[in-house]
């Protein structure tokens, strides 16, 4: 019988109990074999969880997983195949095509009916196929013939063809934390197999904290950050010592994840102006610096800054509007990297303004109405002269028709009814200056009442 993970260049693992090849990297040789030994990922893979029911049950078809880099799709999808007795195929979405595709189903097919042993394909990547590569797929899946494991980087709601989504189960996987990373690292320090468990290797716990926090979530960065500390640190008295600076120099400066089209992108938009509405301006700062970092478009960020000004500062602060507006004008004056200054100062003005979504909330109510709702004709009153000068000559212009003009009236105020129906679209509210917007209109509004 084949090996389980006979795969070729391609396959994710090495089978257990295999000798460590020459040059195999850490991250690879730690790739875990059991669900156990998966870092993070509890959401799904917890005792009692339905992905880690299906697993061990051996009941599941399709299945997606997506998230970034560096968090076990693969090794899961490696992990399923060895935990269900499975053989285990894999493609890429970058290199793979039809040809490949249909030749892993016909060595599926043939291992089924010879040897009645199913096959797991996983298809890395899985948002670069194209429709059609995806929908050569689809007979095969309801068939049975294999069953499908996608990864993708990508959500896939968005990034893989709908008939793929609706036969398969999606499943998230989150960047691993810092207090799940750090047993992977103490396990690659003292496994004799696949680790440094044979070499003398002292690593202080500043420096393993520091290679966690600053992996980003990322088993693999961790994984490689610590061989390169190990292979290139010089052992004194036989011990190779891995403390805080031999650490910092190994993973360098931290990467950004950030993806100009994906989850990441409008995760963090969402976290920026989220910030700003909750008006806390050290977060916002944060989620700014980290797009500006990242190279988003800052015009992209101020256009957003000037639609929270309306839409979340709004009345209350009206000035809002205008110091969002000039920090997109400075940064268009100014370019990078100077133009971060206005749009930070535009940042900070909004988060710590008082908040009113007044005029957002009465707008949207009223476009409801209009899409929803019968149309209001316009009173006749407030129609245009032309209109009543042909009333007038058709001897039909009544009282009516005469509009009130405002300015003629003490304090530019006339009661009057603008909408056929007294319907109420903004509803000023107690916070900065639209307080003292709520207090007139209460006082019109009343005034209006007692001349019906």
């Amino acid at each position: 019988m084949p090996d389980l993970f006979d795969t070729g260049p391609s396959g994710p693992s090495r089978p257990a109990g295999e000798p460590r090849r020459d040059g195999e990297p850490l991250a690879s040789r730690m790739r875990p074999r059991t669900l156990d030994e998966i870092a993070g990922q509890r959401h799904i893979l917890g005792e009692g969880k339905l992905l880690r029911r299906a697993i061990e049950a051996d009941r599941f078809t399709s299945l997606i997983f997506y998230g970034p880099p560096g968090t076990g799709k693969t090794t899961l999808a490696s992990v399923i195949a060895r935990s269900t007795g499975s053989r285990f195929e894999a493609l890429n979405g970058v290199e793979s095509n039809v040809a490949e595709i249909r030749a892993k189903i016909d060595q599926a097919r043939t291992w089924r009916d010879l040897r009645g042993e199913t096959t797991i394909l996983f298809i890395d990547e899985i948002h670069r196929f194209n429709k059609a590569q995806q929908d050569v797929l689809l007979p095969h899946i309801e068939r049975g013939t294999v069953r499908f494991i996608g990864a993708t980087t990508h959500n896939p709601y968005f990034y893989v063809n709908s008939p793929l989504v609706s036969r398969s189960q999606i499943f998230q996987l989150e960047p691993v934390a810092t207090e799940d990373l750090l047993p992977v690292l103490h396990r690659a320090l003292t496994d004799p197999e696949r680790g440094f468990g044979n070499l003398n290797v002292e690593a202080t716990p500043e420096a393993l904290q520091h290679l966690a926090v600053m992996s980003d979530g990322d088993v693999r960065k961790a994984l490689t950050s610590l061989e390169l500390a190990v292979l290139t640190t010089p052992p004194l008295q036989s011990a190779i010592d891995i403390d805080l600076a031999a650490a910092e120099e190994s993973i360098q400066r931290k990467a950004i994840v950030y993806d100009a089209d994906g989850d990441a992108h409008h995760d963090t938009i969402s976290a920026f102006i989220k910030s700003i509405r909750g008006s806390d301006p050290d977060a916002a700062l944060y989620w700014l610096a980290k797009m500006l970092h990242a190279g988003e478009d800052p015009r992209f960020i101020a256009r957003r800054i000037v639609i929270s000004a309306s839409e979340d500062i709004g009345l209350a602060d009206s000035n809002a509007l205008r110091v969002a507006m000039d920090a997109q004008q400075a940064y268009e004056f100014i370019g990078m990297p100077e133009g971060r200054i206005p749009l930070a100062h535009a940042t900070v003005y909004l988060a710590t303004a008082p908040k009113s979504n007044t005029a957002y909330a009465g707008i949207n109510a009223a476009m409801a109405d209009v899409e929803k709702g019968r149309t209001l004709a316009v009173p006749e009153h407030l129609r245009t002269k032309t209109r009543k000068k042909l009333a007038a000559a058709s001897g039909t212009e009544d009282e009516k028709m005469r509009y009130l003009y405002a300015h003629d009236y003490e304090g530019g105020y006339v009661p009057q009814a603008y909408l056929p129906e007294g319907r109420i679209y903004y509803h000023p509210g107690d916070n900065g200056l639209e307080k003292r917007i709520k207090e007139r209109m209460e006082y019109l509004r009343k005034l209006n009442e007692s001349q019906k």
